[in-house]
């Protein structure tokens, strides 16, 4: 089982290839993470102005909606951020 395990990582390392994301959150993987919510609030933060200094109904409705998307974009990166932080807080299964 063992050996089996050690040629699927030996492969995957060859071949650029993981069956499945590693356990592991990097210092390069955070620091991303946070420029993704910096970007999407920053999106947010930008749609609700732009919305409203306009005074037609469909652009409204258009920024509106893509202020939207990038809070629920901003919503999904955050629960996996904070799923990935309680993973790690659990102590490991012995």
């Amino acid at each position: 089982m063992q050996q089996q395990q050690q040629q699927q990582q030996n492969t995957a390392q060859q071949s650029g290839y993981y069956p499945q994301p590693p356990k592991v959150v990097t210092t390069k993987d955070s620091l991303y993470f946070a420029d993704m919510l910096s970007w999407n609030l920053l999106a947010m933060k930008k749609a609700h102005f732009f919305a409203g200094q306009c005074q037609d109904q469909e652009v409204i409705q258009a920024i509106e909606k893509a202020g939207q998307m990038h809070q629920r974009h901003y919503q999904k990166v955050l629960s996996h951020v904070q799923g990935q932080n309680q993973m790690q807080q659990q102590p490991p299964l012995q």
